[in-house]
């Protein structure tokens, strides 16, 4: 019985949707089981709409397409979740291509764990001329986990995982539409579900390339971006008003922020390319401190869409 379908959120990538959706069209092994493909078009000018049309009589399952035009992560998210009734949730993003078997090592990765949520390990690619950062941006843009498919005592982000919908996505709209412009919005829907019990898997075959386009293959970009990473422990427990789990974080966070800006030090004045994951950490350190609102910086929606405007010739 086929049973589980795949959410493509996009926005205004049109080469790189073909390609995620290329890679869902060949998926082996899940015949019996993929149901069908949703793509959340989040550009309000609808521009995937001809794309998702000339590929559609490529696809092996229905392949849907609605368009949520209020631009933001999480409410593209849940549009997609609105397209479909199917219990098994699989979210790929639009940056993102699925190795031939990769439906099917998540779920066999579900059905030996029994978690609640599943997720699968990244290949960061970068384009060419990143320099000395290279090895830093793949691992940032990557994902590592266990070389075993097993339990593991916390979540990733949305991308290349596996949901069951009834214990992991409960609601109608269960991404918090408050992080549609930051990101970061699994955030608190994965932090209930381990405070409801839930359990978290990893499939170690289920593997994607994720492809940065150039404006994010850079330090700078990176650095912003682990910052916002490390907001995400002090917002979630500020959200669910914990004071004492906040003031515990910026402590933490204090800590790590001197600490890893100490060691930072040496390796700049030698330009050791150690300094990228240095620096790194000593960001994900500033996040936990300056969580609060007027800190976060936005990658999404509203300015991603001016950035692409733009871009546009004039």
């Amino acid at each position: 019985m086929s049973d589980v379908a795949v959410i493509v959120p996009t926005l205004r990538r049109p080469e790189s949707l073909e390609r995620a959706l290329r890679s869902l069209f060949s998926q082996t092994g899940v015949a019996d089981r993929l149901r069908e493909i949703v793509v959340i078009d989040n550009d309000p000018q609808a521009s995937s709409r001809e794309t998702v049309d000339r590929l559609r009589p490529a696809a092996p399952v229905p392949l849907i397409w609605r368009h949520a035009p209020r631009p933001g992560v999480a409410t593209a998210r849940n549009e997609g979740l609105a397209a479909t009734d199917a219990p098994l949730i699989a979210f790929l993003d639009d940056d993102e291509a699925a190795s031939p078997g990769w439906l099917a090592a998540l779920l066999a990765g579900q059905a030996m764990t029994g978690a609640d949520a599943v997720f699968g390990p990244i290949r960061g690619r970068v384009p060419d001329g990143t320099g000395w950062s290279t090895p830093y941006l793949e691992r940032f843009f990557g994902r590592e986990g266990p070389v075993q498919s097993q339990l593991i005592d916390h979540p990733y982000g949305c991308g290349n995982a596996l949901l069951v919908r009834a214990t992991a996505l409960p609601g109608a709209a269960p991404f918090n539409t408050s992080a549609d412009q930051s990101g970061g919005e699994d955030d608190a829907l994965f932090a209930a579900l381990a405070a409801r019990g839930g359990r978290f898997g990893w499939s170690a075959d289920a593997w994607v390339d994720e492809f940065a386009p150039p404006h994010r293959a850079n330090l700078r970009y990176a650095l912003t971006r682990a910052f916002a990473y490390g907001q995400g422990p002090s917002q979630t427990a500020a959200a669910a008003r914990n004071w004492p789990a906040v003031a515990r974080w910026m402590v933490i966070g204090a800590a790590q922020t001197a600490v890893w800006t100490l060691a930072a030090l040496p390796l700049l004045l030698s330009r050791d390319p150690r300094r990228a994951q240095v620096l790194d950490r000593a960001a994900r350190g500033l996040g936990k401190l300056c969580w609060m609102k007027g800190f976060e910086p936005h990658f999404y929606g509203v300015r991603e869409l001016a950035r692409l405007e733009r871009q546009k010739p004039a």
